[in-house]
């Protein structure tokens, strides 16, 4: 909330800074003829605020061009602090370290058990980020906040995994705020292909546009919208959740408890079972990898799983119409195995838009998008200017 009356100069002046810096934390940094155009603000506008935020430290220019001209490069300053970006998996755990210029500060993964128990997990998360901080030389202080993701439906204002069954152990908790009292900083949850979108809009391959779908096949499926360059949630965060999309009527029983789900025929599990006759004991890693090297039976499932993930969203392209679909999670590693086969079911069971021809690319930034993601999360949802003043 202003500190000023409404129309007031003052008023005018903080809501026009209040624009620079939201939109530098957005992209982690821009030129300032690039800020005027993503403000609508007038370059001598930008270029006074700019320096009054460089005198109080709270971004840092230096010189870049751009199209072979000198051009000023604004970012957020290093003394605004650092944040954490959080993935939990089904499998396993990411953290990162990173600044407002989205640069990596330091990373850390670690293997989870099966249905690993919530306290646990947490405690592994809090120490982790004691000691890379630690390791950076600085301290809990200059953590400006931690964003996490999670494999399941996320209510934003709460949270709390809004369908029960999905991560056992979790139902009914506020893991932001658990975490928060072990750390002492404010913590953002949210569903981890949510992040994968965030991130491929803001870093990544869906940079470019306004609408957007992320789509993740690894252990389980799911998928990020982005409609107007925000995030689509749905009611209670459960858009997006092609994981749990009907696809087989007689099939297995899934996490959520209904029937045939698709995380039930694409997930690990049901890839690996259905190559144990033939390959024996295989880790969804040694089935990418086989698949790489051209192994046919791999090959085929990893396939096959693209071409049912691509009927699933066909169903959510036709409806959300996005301009781009980036496909991340560790099966989009097959390249081309499994994106082809994707590709071509998208563009078999949607209609064909000849004004603008939906793109299907793999994620830029990989297996990366959603731990990065969830960094641009916790620095987007901080108040660089309050954290400059404490």
């Amino acid at each position: 909330m202003s500190r000023w009356p409404a129309g007031s100069q003052s008023a005018l002046r903080e809501a026009n800074t209040a624009l620079i810096v939201d939109a530098v934390k957005q992209f982690g940094g821009l030129t300032q003829v690039e800020l005027a155009d993503a403000t609508g603000l007038s370059a001598a506008t930008v270029s006074t605020i700019v320096k009054e935020l460089t005198q109080t430290g709270v971004v840092d220019t230096r010189p870049t061009a751009r199209s072979g001209r000198r051009a000023t490069m604004v970012t957020l300053a290093r003394s605004t602090g650092i944040a954490a970006g959080i993935v939990v998996g089904h499998r396993g755990l990411q953290v990162l370290l990173g600044d407002f210029a989205h640069e990596v500060l330091a990373e850390r993964t670690m293997p989870l058990p099966p249905d690993h128990p919530m306290d646990t997990v947490l405690d592994r998360i809090a120490l982790l980020v004691v000691d890379m901080l630690e390791i950076l030389g600085t301290d809990l202080t200059e953590l400006a906040g931690l964003g996490v993701g999670l494999p399941a439906p996320v209510e934003a204002s709460t949270g709390m995994i809004s369908v029960r069954g999905i991560m056992r152990g979790w139902d009914g908790e506020h893991v932001g705020n658990v975490l928060a009292k072990r750390l002492g900083r404010p913590v953002h949850v949210e569903n981890a292909a949510n992040l994968g979108a965030l991130a491929e809009a803001t870093l990544g391959a869906a940079r470019p546009y306004a609408d957007s779908l992320y789509v993740r096949s690894s252990f389980t499926a799911g998928a990020g919208i982005m409609l107007g360059g925000r995030l689509h949630r749905g009611y209670a965060g459960t858009a997006g959740e092609i994981g749990h999309v009907q696809v087989d009527p007689l099939g297995q029983i899934c996490r959520c408890g209904r029937r045939g789900c698709l995380d039930t025929v694409v997930g690990a599990d049901a890839l690996l079972a259905s190559l144990q006759v033939s390959h024996g004991s295989l880790t969804l890693r040694d089935v990418i990898a086989r698949a790489i090297d051209g192994d046919p039976g791999c090959s085929r499932v990893v396939a096959d799983a693209g071409r049912v993930v691509g009927l699933v969203v066909s169903g959510v392209c036709q409806t959300v119409n996005p301009q781009i679909v980036t496909v991340g999670g560790e099966l989009s590693e097959c390249g081309e195995v499994f994106l082809a086969p994707l590709r071509e079911t998208l563009r078999d069971h949607t209609l064909p838009n000849h004004v603008a021809p939906m793109e299907v690319q793999p994620a830029l930034l990989g297996t990366e998008a959603e731990v990065m993601g969830a960094l641009v999360h916790a620095l987007q949802s901080t108040d660089v200017r309050m954290q400059r003043e404490r």
